[in-house]
């Protein structure tokens, strides 16, 4: 059964990092496609970050570039998003996708507030 568990987030300051995770069951991550998305009050889910199973190929939103980082780490199973250089509008319900498996985490709550 695929599950992605989902940890991290929080509440930051403007300017601070936090670190999401995703640790995937049920498959194993690095053969797969991964993405972050994100969805704010009020406003449709967006697609954040995603990293190709081969690890070669990143896409980001135009929002979050030079800030965001996706990552995997293959032995643990997990993907990651780094988040640097927070801002107010980056306040949202963060969530992880498998798309080959159509799966989502549950979602974690990050709050950019001073």
């Amino acid at each position: 059964q695929v599950q992605l568990v989902q940890s991290g987030g929080g509440l930051v300051q403007p300017g601070g990092s936090l670190r999401l995770s995703c640790a995937a069951s049920g498959f194993t991550l690095s053969s797969y496609d991964m993405s972050w998305y994100r969805q704010a009050p009020g406003k449709e889910r967006e697609l954040v970050a995603s990293l190709t199973s081969t690890g070669a190929g990143t896409t980001y939103a135009d929002s979050v570039k030079g800030r965001f980082t996706i990552s995997r780490d293959n032995v643990k199973n997990t993907v990651y998003l780094q988040m640097n250089s927070l801002k107010p509008e980056d306040t949202a319900v963060y969530y992880c996708y498998a798309r080959w498996f159509g799966s989502w985490g549950r979602g974690t709550q990050v709050t950019v507030s001073s």
